[in-house]
């Protein structure tokens, strides 16, 4: 499995990016798809998780309800949507797959992981 994650860039606070990763897999639904971000002197954290049909999903308390994950399995792609960014959401971010179905936030539990975007949000 193959993941690259596209669409990060530069953004003032209160502004929206799209970030999206592309696997290259024949069997992409068969995958729970995560988004996951690094700050610089930071341990790598939990963004949030979408399950194999994209009807299940799952959050840090710091993004609900500002940041939304979805997914296209026809496009064997997966999307993190981010509004009202802050500050404190500036970091590199990855996307990473896991076959089992279960929505983890805890970083080894995934087995695939992409080369990451670099969000930076200014205050």
């Amino acid at each position: 499995v193959q993941l690259q994650a596209s669409g990060g860039g530069w953004v003032q606070a209160g502004g929206s990016l799209r970030l999206s990763c592309a696997a290259s897999v024949r069997t992409f639904r068969g995958y729970v798809m995560a988004w996951f971000r690094q700050a610089p002197g930071k341990e790598r954290e939990f963004v949030a998780a979408i399950g194999w049909s994209g009807g299940t999903t799952r959050y840090a308390d710091s993004v609900k309800g500002r940041l939304s994950i979805s997914r296209d399995n026809a496009k064997n792609t997966v999307y993190l949507q981010m509004n009202s960014l802050k500050p404190e959401d500036a970091a590199v971010y990855y996307c990473a797959a896991r076959s089992r179905n279960i929505l983890s936030d805890y970083a080894p539990g995934y087995d695939y992981w992409g080369q990451g975007t670099q969000v930076t949000v200014s205050s």
